[in-house]
């Protein structure tokens, strides 16, 4: 007599994923704010708009994104409790560049097989990135695709609303040549480049993730795997504070192709090389890869993970505000009459 089929034997344990809702249930409630009005485990979240009755016109500004192969070094490290943070960054800090405020966030994981401890591991991660933002983790997505993925590996991905005024959205209409160019400083690689990373680490320089590099002071495994840095509230204070005319998030493409999507026709920025540290990964991996320094900037920030562009006024104020929230910044350039485009000189 021939067994009967089930789903668990296809792959998909529906009685664990039940089992981790109530925990990832637990994990969101303490990033919940005031405006969540249901979260997890309904169809669908419940998010009030409070503070929109004190806007003229509010506007709703969503992102998406995913980690990216930066999850290859995860699973080779067996490490899962930052890349939640990754996710959320990602994508708040795209939201931020229109002066949002983050509302709230959801995640989506997908896995051939579910593993309870790895699933926690990165909720939880997600859960202190959305704390970072000040926003709230309101839902998401457990899939499993048995056959789709490899064993113990899964995708990472996330969505980001926040709220702003129309009125304070920075137009790139306001940019003007004599601007000055602010660079937030990164934490390192953020969550960019790594198919690159990890051609030259891996695959040309041979290097163990487990290896102590001395010229990182720490292993490969903890540089490769530093959580991206959340500009959330640091960035909300400027836009708060100060006359903000953009602000561009130096992720894929670095600051080439970036910083000319805040600014009109007819203007260029110019960054002075040198103006601003870059942290030693970068110097290693162009040393080990042979990489060429136009290479470089348009695949990894080499050290910048935010650049603002304020009028020449603000430029002073901005960098002290930002000294005194212990965010590195520095002024890394201006912005000409030109072609629309990037100058490192």
């Amino acid at each position: 007599m021939s067994t009967g089929m089930s789903y668990k034997a296809a792959g998909v344990d529906i009685a664990l994923k039940q089992s981790l809702i109530p925990l990832f249930g637990s994990i969101a409630k303490s990033t919940a704010g005031a405006h969540v009005l249901g979260g997890i485990g309904g169809f669908g979240a419940l998010v009030g708009l409070n503070g929109a009755r004190k806007m003229r016109s509010p506007v709703l500004v969503a992102g998406t994104d995913s980690v990216g192969t930066k999850l290859l070094i995860a699973f080779k490290a067996g490490r899962h409790d930052t890349v939640g943070i990754d996710c959320v960054a990602m994508c708040v800090n795209d939201i931020i560049c229109h002066a949002a405020r983050p509302m709230f966030f959801l995640d989506y994981i997908g896995s051939g097989k579910l593993e309870k401890k790895v699933a926690l591991e990165i909720v939880s991660g997600v859960a202190r990135g959305c704390k970072e933002a000040g926003m709230s983790l309101v839902g998401g997505e457990t899939a499993q695709l048995s056959g789709l993925y490899r064993p113990g590996e899964y995708d990472l991905a996330g969505f980001a609303v926040g709220i702003v005024d129309r009125a304070r959205i920075p137009e790139p209409s306001k940019v003007r040549p004599g601007d000055v160019l602010i660079g937030l400083a990164s934490s390192g690689l953020h969550s960019n480049g790594f198919s690159l990373v990890r051609a030259v680490i891996f695959d040309r320089a041979k290097l163990k993730l487990n290896a102590k590099i001395p010229e990182l002071g720490c292993t490969l495994a903890d540089e490769l795997l530093r959580p991206t840095l959340i500009y959330a509230r640091v960035v909300g204070e400027l836009f708060d504070r100060f006359k903000i005319n953009g602000l561009a998030n130096i992720t894929g493409g670095g600051v080439l192709e970036n910083v000319p999507r805040v600014m009109p026709p007819n203007t260029r920025a110019v960054l002075r090389r040198g103006s601003w540290p870059t942290p030693p990964i970068f110097e290693m991996i162009q040393r080990l890869g042979k990489i060429s320094r136009d290479e470089m900037d348009r695949t990894f920030n080499n050290g910048l993970g935010m650049v603002a562009i304020v009028p020449p006024r603000e430029a002073d104020r901005v960098i002290a505000h930002l000294k005194r929230r212990d965010c590195a910044a520095y002024v890394v350039g201006e912005v000409r009459a030109g072609k629309r485009g990037v100058s490192i000189i």
